[in-house]
């Protein structure tokens, strides 16, 4: 005997089908967090902070798990599919390029700067954690720094962790130049173009090939200052001839840096940029914009792309460059990020314990201040900073747990403060810019500057979306 499910459900509501509909009235509540992504990125977050805490060494067969995978470019890859599912989701809610660009620059920048402001000042020397330009030309290293490319400008990171924000930064770029020319809902053939460029051209595109030297880098950074400045400026000017013009100068400027100069083999880059356009993939087939069978698809070919090249490249010298040191501490880190993604992707529905959804708002200050705390911690009990972790394995069990639950302590609290005293001040501080912005300097739409021809013909009327739940991030940054 059949049933319909629309007579089931037409019954009076019980407890458990009334508290069931209370759970998704939440979960699609417009304005409401999104608890899987924040549980996941607080996950990320801790584990790119225990791995440079050298918490291997500590747990029986530590090595062996280390030399097959790595924590912290789990984190980071788990960081870079959260902000490529979030932030061209974000740009596309707002629609609108200036408020995107003031958002992000007053999300990332005050956190960042206190961070190194702290870890340059809270420390004695021995326990260094700024790291200043090789040339000895400070105002290189503050724009390199500055602009969040060093990476890219072959600039030294101000703090080591900081090369993920050059992903960042350059998929803003991307993102927000394809969104002025109404190309973002291309997520499909980027994300499968860059996976492939990794597999075939993995180790051929050169490096840091604009800049050898002292002059040549000097030059180049000072045209980055030019471009980027001018680029943003467009951006946030309200205009939409304007705005494209800034769209091509920063995705123009973003793709002659990755096949030119990038400092990390080309492999990674790429696969990075594969991974960040793959998580757009997930949120567009999710929302009804493309086809799921060609979601799946297009993950899968970016899944195995990217476990694949750490098998075909990330060997020797290679595996010293992206600091991963082994093809299968790579593979299976790649390959964790995904697995995680996915399995909070299934279980985006249900409530996540507020202690997992509370540790991903605080992520990016766990993020950036994960090293500075534990320098500070060591400089205090006068420890090796390069060797400490042959004290604390050599304690007894109980007193070498509590030396690491006392750095998570303390880099929870310290993660906290930075959230409650920095961070969401200045991202008020940005939304109240930004309504003031559009009150001083109304935004000119895009679509009323398109040329005519651009239009497409007999595009078929699309259902209105249902209100989607805010969508923030912070990330391996940030998103």
């Amino acid at each position: 005997m059949g049933y319909s499910p629309a007579v089931i459900t037409q019954g009076p509501p019980t407890r458990w089908s009334a508290r069931l509909a209370g759970r998704r009235k939440r979960a699609a509540a417009p304005g409401s967090r999104l608890g899987w992504l924040d549980a996941l990125r607080g996950i990320a977050a801790l584990a790119v902070a225990a791995h440079h805490f050298q918490i291997l060494t500590l747990v029986p067969h530590g090595g062996f798990v280390f030399a097959h995978l790595d924590l912290g470019f789990y984190g980071v890859v788990a960081f870079f599919i959260v902000s490529g599912y979030i932030i061209p989701a974000s740009l596309e809610r707002r629609g609108d390029v200036r408020a995107f660009w003031i958002s992000r620059i007053f999300r990332i920048y005050p956190a960042l700067i206190v961070s190194m402001l702290l870890a340059e000042f809270i420390r004695p020397y021995a326990y260094h954690v700024l790291t200043f330009d090789g040339y000895g030309h400070h105002m290189l290293w503050l724009a390199g720094n500055g602009l969040m490319l060093s990476d890219m400008l072959g600039v030294v990171n101000a703090l080591g962790i900081s090369w993920t924000l050059t992903y960042e930064m350059l998929f803003y770029f991307f993102v927000s130049s394809l969104f002025t020319v109404a190309w973002h809902r291309r997520s499909t053939p980027i994300a499968v173009g860059a996976a492939a460029i990794a597999l075939v051209l993995g180790v051929s595109i050169p490096s840091a090939s604009l800049a050898h030297g002292f002059p040549e880098l000097r030059n180049l950074a000072a045209a980055a200052v030019a471009v980027v400045g001018m680029g943003l400026l467009c951006m946030v000017s309200g205009r939409a001839g304007l705005a494209r013009t800034g769209g091509l100068l920063l995705g123009g400027f973003g793709l002659l840096l990755v096949f030119t100069n990038g400092r990390d083999p080309a492999y990674e880059t790429f696969t990075i940029l594969a991974t960040m356009f793959a998580g757009t993939v997930v949120y567009r087939a999710q929302h009804g914009q493309i086809e799921r069978i060609e979601a799946w698809l297009v993950v899968g070919f970016v899944v195995v792309a990217g476990a694949a090249v750490g098998w075909m490249y990330n060997r020797g010298d290679m595996a010293t460059a992206t600091s991963t040191f082994s093809w299968p501490a790579w593979t299976n880190a790649y390959l964790a990020a995904w697995a995680s993604f996915g399995l909070f992707f299934l279980l985006r529905n249900r409530r996540f314990p507020r202690a997992m959804t509370w540790l991903g708002a605080v992520s990016f200050s766990v993020y950036l201040l994960h090293w500075p705390v534990k320098e500070f911690l060591l400089s205090r009990l006068g420890w090796d900073p390069y060797y400490y972790y042959y004290k604390l394995a050599a304690m007894p069990f109980a007193e070498r747990w509590s030396y690491v639950a006392g750095y998570v302590a303390a880099l929870l609290v310290a993660s906290w403060a930075m959230h409650r005293l920095v961070e969401v001040p200045f991202q008020n501080l940005g939304r109240k810019l930004t309504k003031a912005a559009n009150r001083r300097w109304p935004q000119q739409p895009l679509e009323q500057s398109a040329p005519a021809a651009a239009a497409p013909a007999a595009v078929p009327a699309q259902p209105a979306a249902p209100a989607q739940p805010e969508l923030t991030s912070t990330g391996a940054g940030p998103s």
